[in-house]
């Protein structure tokens, strides 16, 4: 398992590289203190630090939040990646990457409600035991990787798939009953590409309802292979990887799908890796391990995936406490999840946009960097890079505003022309000089057919529904004050 390993762990970095190279443009105008949603009042809410608040929210920030203290995190997280990436101490940089992202999430609040950053803590906790150590240990040879850390990285890979099945169907939702939850699949998801909008074009239904057989396929059937012998492990490689491309090509999921795609690569092993030119060093004496060492490990590891266990979909939260204990324990970390991927899938596109205005009449839009907005414009690839702004207001053009109350905190960071957040959109379009009102309006939006295309060689059409959230400006002494809707 040395080559797996070796990869495995040049994937994990370039995940952490994608994701702390994500932060570097928007963790100022996401958690800053003139952000959407400062950290520092998360802390103060939260009182003077004592046990029990560090271990709920488990951040490095609690030492500082300024805009200096988010650099210098977002600075070391994409020095120990590239460490990583580059092979160079891997043990001790994957433990810098993974206490900076944790960091990061535990005080991003809204911001970092993913199952995605769940996947990558998880995957840079286990692999802590994974990694070889030294500086330059190369393949690692003289510290062989843990069986134990392998075998949990691979059940997290597998309950990635296993239990997005399991929720499908315990949702209830009639698309997935029914197969047609993939007929809209590719316009209605978060950030689709333009290569969603080719696959949606497929006409008949037939082709849809097939390629939902075929994810029950792989969640419930192929996934068990990665638990077989050999020859099955390596089969399953090579029927999960293009089924993972096929994702990232269509959609956009930042680095969710290039986890599970690099996770698979523990499937293989080096007897099969040497046939393309991957051979493993001469057989070397196995270095003596700490009793003390390996039972420690093993203690860790044992309760991570009593956790994991506990946290699978369908289990009885009647369970008797004492079971529950090492989920609960282990929640604040985000080391021991469950997953369920597409539970519920959306039947509607609405896309939020802000406008400001200097004399309430003329509307002009704020330009995102990665959402739908221009009709025109071609949906983008931008995976791995998470848009975490871009993405949330997704999940919030599913619900009021009242339940995304950060919408309308937007708009008066926007009338106080804050800079930060300005850097969150592609540009300001009042060039530095605040608008005197901001207001949120609610589009619906649907791919163009091949016809409507040709005509128009817009890649969207899309309706005005009206209001999202109560906009805003300013009365006399900057008091804000809500516009009549």
């Amino acid at each position: 398992m040395l080559w797996p390993r070796f990869l495995w762990l040049r994937g994990l970095g370039l995940l952490f590289l994608s994701a702390f190279l994500s932060l570097a443009f928007q963790i100022h105008g996401l958690i800053g203190p003139r952000g959407i949603l400062p950290a520092s009042e998360l802390f103060e809410a939260l009182g003077q630090p004592s046990l029990s608040s560090l271990w709920q929210v488990p951040s490095l920030l609690w030492l500082g939040s300024s805009n200096t203290a988010l650099s210098l995190l977002v600075s070391v997280g994409l020095a120990a990646s590239i460490l990583l990436t580059l092979n160079v101490w891997p043990r001790g940089a994957c433990a810098i990457c993974t206490v900076l992202f944790l960091s990061f999430v535990a005080a991003a609040q809204d911001f970092s409600s993913y199952q995605s950053d769940g996947m990558l803590l998880e995957a840079g906790f286990l692999s802590l035991f994974f990694a070889p150590g030294g500086l330059r240990p190369g393949l690692g040879e003289l510290d062989p990787p843990s069986r134990l850390a392998r075998f949990l990285l691979l059940w997290e890979w597998f309950r990635i798939y296993f239990e997005s099945g399991i929720v499908k169907l315990a949702s209830g939702d009639e698309q997935w009953r029914t197969l047609t939850a993939l007929d809209h699949y590719y316009e209605n998801g978060p950030l689709p590409t333009y290569l969603g909008w080719y696959a949606q074009q497929i006409p008949p239904h037939a082709f849809h309802a097939a390629c939902c057989v075929v994810v029950f396929l792989f969640e419930f059937g192929i996934v068990w292979l990665g638990f077989g012998p050999r020859r099955l492990r390596r089969l399953c490689f090579f029927l999960v990887s293009p089924f993972q491309a096929g994702i990232i090509l269509t959609a956009n999921y930042a680095f969710l799908n290039y986890l599970v795609l690099f996770l698979a690569v523990l499937l293989l092993d080096d007897p099969f890796l040497a046939r393309v030119g991957l051979r493993p060093p001469a057989e070397v004496p196995r270095p003596a391990r700490s009793k003390a060492g390996v039972i420690l490990q093993g203690a860790v590891l044992g309760f991570v995936f009593a956790a994991t266990l506990v946290e699978a979909p369908l289990v009885p939260r009647v369970l008797p406490r004492p079971l529950l204990w090492p989920a609960i324990a282990l929640a604040p970390f985000r080391i021991a999840n469950g997953y369920g991927l597409f539970a519920v899938m959306t039947k509607e596109r609405f896309e939020i946009e802000f406008q400001g205005s200097r004399d309430g009449k003329t509307w002009t839009p704020y330009p995102f960097r990665f959402k739908p907005q221009d009709p025109a414009a071609a949906p983008g690839i931008y995976a791995p890079y998470q848009p975490r702004f871009d993405w949330n207001l997704w999940f919030a053009s599913l619900g009021t505003f009242r339940e995304y109350p950060w919408v309308v905190q937007t708009e008066a960071l926007l009338l106080d022309g804050e800079p930060s957040v300005l850097r969150l959109f592609a540009f300001d379009p009042f060039h530095g000089k605040p608008p005197a009102q901001v207001r949120t309006v609610l589009w619906q939006y649907w791919f163009t057919t091949r016809a409507e295309k040709r005509a128009t060689g817009r890649w969207w059409r899309r309706e005005l529904r009206g209001p999202y959230a109560p906009g805003l400006r300013k009365g006399s002494g900057g008091r804000l004050e809500i516009i009549d809707r």
